[in-house]
């Protein structure tokens, strides 16, 4: 059962975690990490929610203990992350120009942009994520995309 579950999680909690952490060695680590976690606990899996949501719990979980552990904030210039779906931005810009303006924007809009754009999650995976509805996130992304768009005029 464990199997399948990576098999069918392993690569968005792999890049819910790039969205955090913007290395891919370090993604990869706390992935493992995170499954570890899993098998540990699965007795604990009440299924109030969807797998991927309890898994990207526990990630961000095992997240904020390493960047705690390393005890330094993680910069998104380093090892900037390809952005998989450009179709969601109107803007002919270079990706790490799109990550810089993501970057400045405030909480929870940024971790929105993050996990469409870099881990490819739905708006309702989003939400679940968050705890908000699809409907909010939906939103959020596209006031934030709207931010991009008008820097993209000003430029």
């Amino acid at each position: 059962m464990i199997e399948e579950i990576y098999k069918m999680y392993s690569r968005k909690v792999f890049l819910f975690l790039l969205s955090k952490t913007n290395n891919e060695d370090i993604a990869e680590e706390l992935t493992q990490e995170t499954f570890f976690q899993a098998v540990q606990c699965i007795d604990k899996f009440k299924g109030n929610s969807s797998i991927l949501t309890w898994l990207c719990g526990i990630a961000k979980n095992v997240w904020l203990k390493d960047l705690r552990k390393r005890q330094k904030t993680v910069s998104i210039e380093d090892n900037i992350p390809e952005i998989t779906n450009k179709e969601h931005m109107d803007v002919q810009w270079e990706q790490k120009e799109i990550l810089q303006l993501i970057h400045g924007m405030d909480e929870p809009v940024r971790e929105v942009m993050y996990l469409r754009l870099i881990s490819n999650l739905t708006f309702a995976e989003i939400g679940e994520i968050i705890g908000k509805t699809e409907n909010w996130t939906r939103v959020t992304f596209y006031r934030g995309k709207q931010k991009i768009v008008k820097e993209t005029l000003k430029r």
